[in-house]
């Protein structure tokens, strides 16, 4: 896929389980970012979200799965912190997996979109989704 396409068209894996629950970029950048931090309420900062937020994402995926997917520990000598678990880890890797599988997999489609859109929409704010 060229690079225009690639900047200006992205595709958006979300993945919807039965019921409520919910899978998608969101909550994956929020693992990246408790991997990165080792803390839920650095990880909710660096998204511009309070930490009851990010704390209730965080039970939402604890909760979607047979195994935890973040761990946290309370205060003490470290004071405290959050970590991915190996699932977590590894729903983080199959999860980016997927998002590669998905663009690879319509490369021509959004070079097609890219090359009929009107050019007057391609440099104008994005809007709502249809």
């Amino acid at each position: 896929m060229n690079k225009a396409a690639q900047q200006s068209l992205k595709p958006i894996l979300r993945i919807s389980f039965s019921g409520h629950d919910r899978l998608g970029r969101g909550k994956m950048e929020l693992l990246e970012h408790i991997r990165e931090t080792g803390s839920i309420s650095a990880a909710g900062r660096a998204m511009d979200m309070s930490y009851r937020r990010a704390w209730l994402l965080i039970s939402e995926l604890n909760h979607m799965f047979q195994e935890p997917v973040v761990e946290s520990q309370r205060g003490g000598q470290k004071g405290g912190g959050a970590a991915l678990t190996p699932f977590g880890e590894e729903l983080l890797r199959r999860f980016r997996g997927m998002e590669s599988s998905v663009r690879a997999a319509i490369a021509g489609d959004l070079e097609w979109l890219e090359a009929n859109r009107n050019p007057s929409d391609a440099a104008s704010e994005p809007r709502a989704e249809s």
